[in-house]
């Protein structure tokens, strides 16, 4: 696309720049050769066109450049004074100028010029917008999906809770009754053969009663909390955790290596990891296009964990949210005799910080 533009620029110079004229054409030249760097500089690309449009009529390269700065830039006010800028120039021939805006012809121009400068603004900031709508759509996709499945695993959760009360009211109290029956079967009766069907029933009703406090135990923990039923998370799992996050994360730690899975207790690196997931999901949800930092370091007895992110580089999108993160962040810290606070940093971003003591086995 780039070598398209650069030759339409240069034919546009050849059928309006005489090659006698080696000033006007060595700016028309470089306004056009200037659209390769149109992706990574558009305000200078533009800047480097406009001698083009001062000095002769070849104006498809500042056009070009101005629609490449309308469609990266959000700066409205630039955006103005970008095709303000075009629109005198475009009026202004050097190197005798001569604008007269008494005359209604000069004004009829004048407006045909400032409405040919307006239209690759408006074109630029409508892909723009088009750009931006599909990052939201995709992100509403994507956080939809989401909430589909967390409501997915409530609906089992409930279900394996009320089927976990189901065998503790029923099942295994009525096994309860056929032990005791049993039991007393064996020790009242007299006959050899039936005391020692007795004491098999018995002995399996048992059996049969440890199984269910064991499938109840693990259906509770599961319609509690659906993720209890898989290994807990750990520091070492961090590095997968920030690189997963979906958004531009780095992660800084003074831990030595050795000590990410054993140095500390379980507890707390639970609590380290949940707060750094916590706050990634947060800075995707909240602030768009940001940055994040995690930094993790230990003083004497203590765990610090920062979070940081930087200014958002597009709206927020109006995702639902349950606004119970940082309290159950807050709860689970003070539980382990830490803290959790949270606010706006001075350029515009937010940090999350959290302490622990180190040697907790609560």
């Amino acid at each position: 696309m780039d070598a398209v533009l650069v030759g339409i620029a240069l034919i546009d110079v050849f059928f309006n720049v005489h090659t006698a004229e080696s000033l006007r054409l060595a700016f028309a030249l470089v306004g056009a050769f200037a659209l390769l760097l149109r992706r990574r500089m558009p305000l200078l690309t533009f800047v480097l066109t406009l001698p083009s449009v001062v000095l002769s009529d070849a104006i498809f390269a500042a056009l070009a450049a101005l629609y490449t700065l309308a469609s990266l830039s959000r700066r409205r006010v630039l955006l103005g004074a970008c095709a303000l800028a075009f629109t005198i120039s475009d009026m202004t021939s050097l190197p005798s100028p001569s604008l007269d805006l008494s005359s209604t012809a000069t004004l009829i121009t004048l407006g045909y010029t400032a409405a040919t400068a307006a239209a690759p603004v408006f074109l630029g900031q409508l892909v723009q917008t088009r750009r931006d709508l599909s990052l939201r759509l995709a992100e509403i996709s994507e956080a939809r999906d989401h909430e589909r499945l967390l409501t997915t695993q409530t609906v089992l959760a409930k279900e394996r809770a009320q089927l976990a009360r189901e065998m503790h009211d029923v099942v295994s109290h009525q096994v309860s009754l056929i032990a005791v029956r049993a039991g007393a079967l064996q020790v009242g009766t007299r006959d050899a053969e039936t005391r020692q069907a007795a004491a098999t029933i018995r002995r399996l009703s048992v059996q049969t009663l440890d199984e269910l406090r064991h499938m109840v135990s693990v259906l509770r923990a599961s319609g509690g909390r659906p993720a209890e039923l898989t290994p807990q998370p750990s520091l070492a799992e961090l590095q997968r955790l920030v690189d997963g996050s979906g958004i531009e994360a780095e992660l800084h730690t003074d831990l030595p290596p050795e000590t990410l899975p054993d140095g500390l207790p379980p507890t707390v690196q639970r609590a380290i990891y949940r707060t750094v997931q916590e706050a990634l999901t947060n800075v995707r949800k909240h602030a768009p296009g940001a940055t994040a930092t995690v930094r993790i370091h230990r003083e004497a007895d203590t765990v610090h964990v920062t979070i940081t992110n930087t200014t958002p580089t597009r709206p927020a999108l109006p995702l639902p949210s349950a606004h119970y993160g940082l309290v159950s962040l807050r709860q689970r810290a003070e539980l382990l005799g830490g803290t959790v606070t949270s606010g706006p940093t001075a350029d515009g971003g937010y940090e999350l910080r959290l302490e622990l003591p180190a040697d907790n086995s609560a």
